[in-house]
């Protein structure tokens, strides 16, 4: 009876917050009063900031979900959603306000498993990346949208082609021996691309982002990297091939958690389009440069796939409980995603964190970096691993580890400072050369 009355209860719980739920389309102002009602509604878990202003200064509005909101926790990582990059693609802006609102009813119902994802998880929501786009497709509605009409930014520029191009200098590096991951920046970046990509890229510099999805729609299918292919452009067109990153195993990985969670997605036939399990490889599908996906991976230690959600880019208000009831366990599903692998500290012999030491796995050739306190988080699938971690001016460790499907491992490292000797020779030998471990390759 006990288990009957619980299941009861969840029922008129879920029941009432499907009906309590806002399911409408947002202009900018709906959109952030929506996202102060939130903050309003849960205050000890939440947070509204701006990351910087859209070409016609509105704010970029993010929602941020936390026990301490505000502040980063050692060991917790860093999360993120970004939705409507192009603004006529407006079902992720949806989901995100949606999303939120059910994150914080779902804490106030005391749900276990939401409770646990934001005790252990640092969540940040930008519903809308491009809101002047937004707002002249918002303008047309529905029923009158063309399929390109507030795609880009008020500067007519696509945001999704605005990032620098570090796929060119990644795939140079991978034939000469280059770093692999923390690609530089172009001089004078800053002028070159627009106010919404600055304010993003400054955002992801200030966070130590682990695991990340963009919302867009036209399609529905998980796209994940590399969207930009090795092959070169014959006659004006570039050729479709699959472009691997090093991780591409836990990419698959985390594309079919979200299409198999997905009501429909993993189906494979949608919108007159077959993908395979719900997923595809960006550069498999069609080709594009200076992506944001790509560039997450390539300058940040983040993990990013695009979700495309919907054939309709501009659904009427009356199919949006459909679409996010389809949606509601994948974005869930797919964040828990961000407590697979590994994650801990790298101390110098004072056991003061180091930032930027370097944590590489043999047999990965993408290495990522600790955060300014010294902590670090790596994406693995189940298997063991050897893990390094080196810093400057210190003596790299080495140690084997059994990761396992669920919470990530622990793993820390203590460095010793490095004599003045091993300091020289490890620079005369070069930073990117890897001398492999004696031991076993991971699985």
């Amino acid at each position: 009876m006990e288990k009957l009355g619980s299941l009861l209860l969840r029922c008129v719980v879920w029941f009432g917050l499907a009906s309590a739920l806002d399911f409408q389309h947002h202009g900018y102002e709906d959109m952030v009063r929506a996202m102060l009602n939130v903050q309003n509604e849960c205050p000890f878990i939440t947070r509204v900031y701006s990351i910087g202003r859209s070409v016609e200064g509105r704010h970029l509005y993010v929602l941020e979900f936390s026990d301490n909101p505000g502040i980063h926790e050692l060991l917790e990582p860093e999360f993120k959603y970004v939705g409507n990059m192009h603004g006529n693609e407006v079902l992720g802006r949806e989901l995100l306000i949606q999303f939120s609102q059910f994150l914080c009813e779902e804490y106030r119902a005391g749900s276990p498993r939401i409770t646990r994802l934001i005790h252990d998880t640092r969540i940040h929501i930008l519903p809308s990346m491009n809101p002047d786009g937004y707002e002249v497709a918002g303008n047309q509605g529905p029923d009158a949208n063309g399929y390109l009409t507030g795609r880009a930014n008020s500067r007519d520029v696509d945001l999704n082609r605005n990032f620098p191009d570090l796929n060119t200098m990644m795939y140079y590096f991978e034939k000469n021996d280059g770093p692999n991951h923390h690609l530089p920046l172009p001089d004078n970046w800053e002028q070159q691309v627009e106010s919404e990509t600055l304010a993003v890229i400054r955002w992801m510099k200030n966070y130590n982002f682990v695991l990340s999805a963009n919302l867009h729609g036209g399609a529905v299918v998980a796209n994940y990297p590399f969207d930009k292919s090795r092959e070169a452009r014959v006659r004006g067109y570039r050729k479709t091939s699959y472009s691997a990153t090093a991780d591409d195993k836990i990419f698959k990985k985390l594309a079919r958690t979200y299409s198999y969670a997905h009501g429909w997605m993993h189906q494979g036939w949608n919108c007159g389009d077959y993908f395979d399990e719900g997923i595809t490889n960006g550069a498999s599908w069609y080709s594009l440069s200076k992506g944001m996906q790509d560039f997450n991976y390539l300058h940040t230690n983040c993990f990013e796939i695009t979700l495309e959600l919907s054939c309709n880019k501009f659904p009427a208000a009356q199919e949006l409980q459909r679409e996010w009831l389809g949606n509601r366990e994948a974005l869930v599903s797919y964040l828990e995603q961000v407590h697979l692998g590994i994650k801990g500290m790298v101390y110098d012999e004072n056991n003061n964190g180091i930032k930027n030491a370097v944590i590489s796995i043999y047999g990965i050739n993408h290495d990522i970096t600790t955060g300014v306190d010294g902590d670090y988080f790596r994406l693995l699938l189940p298997g063991t691993y050897t893990v390094t971690a080196s810093a400057e001016g210190y003596q790299p460790s080495t140690s084997t580890v059994t990761v396992g499907p669920a919470e990530a491992i622990q793993l820390h490292f203590y460095l010793k400072a490095a004599s003045q000797e091993t300091t020289s020779e490890t620079q005369s030998a070069g930073n990117n050369k890897k001398v492999p471990p004696h031991k076993m390759a991971p699985r």
